[in-house]
């Protein structure tokens, strides 16, 4: 599957519109970046792709298995710690399983999470390639 969005930032700093061509979000920094907050800022964006994606995988698994479960919360937080020119992420993930579920369940669940596409895209070697289209 091949997935395709457009960015575009103008003068205000630093409103980006992003847009799938069906939908549309904004994005921004926060004023104490020099941005507005108007929106999420970029690495509220990747834990919202992450959060989303391991909630919706959750959904599908439990009703699948016609588990009761019946609302899934999530809270994400990402930290980045640089050490002798090395840097690391640090996501995590605390979920909240809501519904009549034994702890069999809640375990199976929580395993799933972890296979979300998001989740194993992050955990992978990623090439990213930036191209000047000229015009």
């Amino acid at each position: 599957m091949k997935y395709r969005i457009s960015a575009s930032i103008g003068k205000d700093k630093y409103k980006t519109e992003i847009t799938n061509d069906r939908n549309s979000i904004i994005a921004d920094e926060p004023e104490d970046l020099g941005g507005e907050d108007l929106g999420l800022a970029p690495f509220e964006l990747v834990l919202s792709s992450l959060a989303a994606c391991k909630a919706i995988t959750m959904r599908m698994y439990a009703d699948r298995k016609e588990w009761a479960l019946e609302e899934v919360k999530l809270e994400m937080d990402l930290e980045v710690q640089e050490t002798s020119g090395q840097q690391t992420t640090y996501i995590n993930a605390n979920i909240e399983l809501i519904g009549d579920l034994d702890e069999e369940q809640k375990a199976r669940i929580i395993k799933i999470a972890d296979k979300c596409p998001t989740h194993k895209l992050l955990q992978n070697p990623i090439v990213i390639n930036s191209t000047l289209i000229q015009k």
